[in-house]
This record gives C-alpha cells, structure tokens and sequence, in this order.
C-alpha cells in the first residue's frame, strides 16, 4: 500500500483473523461435557477418543444484532464472533491424576459442567447425583492442584537462592507466598487483588483459580422450571436435553416455538455461549457492507485503533479516524444514508473508547 488514504471495504476487505479466547469445558465423566461441546461446536466427539486428548471446536456467537443488520443491508455472508472451545479430560471422581490440568492452565475461562440432572440410567462416578457436593470437591481440586504447583515453585526457589537470588525470583517467591497463605485459607486467587508486579511474576505457572469459572449446572427439562434453578444467581442452567431437541428441529419457526412453549426467549446454548464471552470481558463491534456483515471481538474498554487491528494491523498503524453509526440509530433510521442525513454519523479520533453494538469504517493511510 502507498501514501494514499484508504478507507477500508464497507464490509472489511483486509482480513487479520485474531485469536479467539479458549474456554475449557472441564467436569467429571457423565456431566453432560461431551454433548454441550458438540452442540456447542458441531464437532462430535469420537467413541475412540484417547484418554488425556483435548478436543478443539469453534463457537459461532447467535448475536440478534448481527441478524438484525444482515436483514436490514441483505450481504453476501453474514459473520458472527466466535468463542473457542477446548473440551478437556475428564476430572477424576475422588482426587488422583489431573490429565486435564495443563490444557487448563492454557485456557481463558472455564465452563465447569455439573451434573444435576437424576436419570437412573445413566450412572455417575461418585455413585449419586448431588450437583452441590460435585461443585465443591471440582473448586477444592483447582485449589489442591494451585496450592501443590505454588509449594513446588517455592521449593525450587529456595533452593536455588542458596547460590544468591535475583530481584525476579526474589519478586517471584513474595508473590508465591502470597498465593500460599490465600490458597491455605480456601479461598481462589482471582478472589485476592494483586498488584500488577505479582501478577507478573507468577503469570507463566498458569495457575486455574486465577481463571473466570463459569459454573454450568446441566438440569432435566423438568428441573428447568423450577424455582430453585430459574432463580440461580451464582451459576448457569442448562438442559442438554432440550438442547439436542432444539437442535434437531429444521426450522427456525419450529425452534422459536417450542423456546416458547418453555417460556424461553434463547437457546441455553446461545445464552451459554453469550455468557462466557460477557465474563471473559469481551464485546462486539460492527462492520456492515453488501459483501458481509461481520462482528468483531474486542475487549471492552479498546480504544478505536486496537479495535481496528482486529480487522488488520494496517488499519491500527495508520489510523486517522472511526466513522462510528450507533446500532440502535441505525436500526431506527433504516439504512445508513437515513443516519448521515439525520447527522447521526459521529467522527472519533484515537482516543475514542469503542462501545459495545459501534458499526465502525475505518479511515487509515500507511
């Protein structure tokens, strides 16, 4: 590219596809993981699935937003953001082996499967179904396996200091003895504020209590209804039941209606799915255009030029504006040129924090 300015394709045609944030499934065997996965990703899991293998799937994200705009500009294709999901080996009922614990350590978030659900038919390792007792031995086994890799960092650390010690490993061992003492009282590290050095200085041990967990009680249609899941405020409900029956349904008329029928707006699915890129702290901006319709990942509170890096490095490196349309005006007024006309198109510079449903064009020269 020359010195020109250029404005980007209406509907992105610089392509620079970031990374999506993986959430590990994680759970015990019979919980439900390996249906939400392949309902989830559309990946099935092979019966021959080695023991320890994680399997890896993309989520595509049922954003009403992005329907809402491919009906109104009617593009080529139509892109929705994507989670990716990683479905991890299964925890072991009673302690043990931890096969799943590095591919953990390697995640964003965790979407912790507990089973709820009371079918005879389908056994469960620890004999009964009792979803809180799971919960607590699954949060006890993520603190055993941090407190177990902190007392081994810092035994190696003490024994190396006998030769001296740097600031970093002085730093290092600080900040571990910090960890020790939250982890010793129970608690998990994303419980505990840390400075940004400690931080920093344990970072690479990946340890999982610093990670968001997303509990995910998977239910019976019929506990679906009741007060005590409906109401669930420290977790997620699901039914992978009706989600497999949603999902065998052809027809979009036929999937809303029976969402209906059990007085749901959404999937479970979908709302999973919404709910773990909410916690990871994402959000979605617009491109629109009669090629595609796309929504792009950022974090929330980017400013304008990384969240044009999404699209491309080019258009962060030589950013001159965002032409930004707010959803709802554009949804109100019908088209772009009715917002333009209305004066309703807002002109951002670099500093521009992008919002949550933004339709952006960026103008950049390089």
């Amino acid at each position: 590219m020359g010195d020109d300015t250029l404005w980007l394709d209406r509907g992105g045609a610089l392509r620079l596809n970031p990374s999506p944030m993986k959430i590990g499934i994680l759970g015990y065997s019979q919980s439900g993981k390996k249906t939400l996965f392949t309902l989830l990703t559309g990946r099935p899991v092979p019966q021959n699935r080695k023991e320890g293998e994680v399997l890896e799937g993309i989520a595509p994200i049922r954003d009403p937003r992005v329907d809402v705009l491919s009906r109104l500009v009617k593009p080529e294709r139509t892109r929705y953001a994507e989670n990716s999901l990683a479905l991890l080996p299964d925890v072991a009922c009673g302690g043990g082996e931890r096969p799943w614990l590095e591919a953990a350590r390697r995640t964003d978030l965790l979407c912790i499967v507990v089973r709820a659900f009371p079918t005879p038919s389908v056994y469960h390792p620890a004999g009964s179904v009792d979803p809180e007792r799971d919960r607590a031995n699954l949060d006890a086994e993520l603190l055993v396996a941090d407190l177990e890799m902190v007392e081994k960092r810092l035994e190696r650390l003490n024994k190396e200091k006998r030769g001296g010690q740097t600031p970093q490993q002085a730093a290092e061992e600080q900040a571990l003895a910090k960890c020790k003492e939250v982890l010793e009282e129970g608690k998990p590290l994303k419980s505990v504020p840390m400075e940004e050095h400690e931080e920093k200085a344990i970072r690479s041990l990946g340890l999982v209590t610093m990670l968001p967990i997303l509990w995910t009680y998977n239910v019976s249609e019929d506990q679906l209804a009741e007060p005590q899941w409906k109401s669930r405020q420290d977790a997620f409900v699901v039914s992978s039941l009706i989600e497999q029956e949603i999902a065998g349904l052809q027809e979009e008329k036929e999937r809303q209606e029976y969402l209906q029928s059990l007085g749901l707006e959404h999937s479970g699915l979908d709302r999973l799915n919404a709910a773990a890129y909410d916690r990871l702290g994402l959000m979605s901006f617009y491109t629109i255009g009669k090629d595609e319709v796309r929504a792009w990942t950022i974090r929330k509170g980017m400013r304008a030029p990384e969240a044009a890096g999404k699209i491309h490095s080019d258009l962060e490196r030589g950013f001159i504006r965002a032409d930004v349309i707010k959803y709802d005006d554009l949804v109100a007024a019908g088209g772009e040129d009715a917002v333009r006309k209305a004066g309703k198109e807002q002109l951002k510079g670099k500093d521009y924090v992008i919002q949550d449903g933004d339709i952006c064009h960026f103008r950049f020269s390089v």
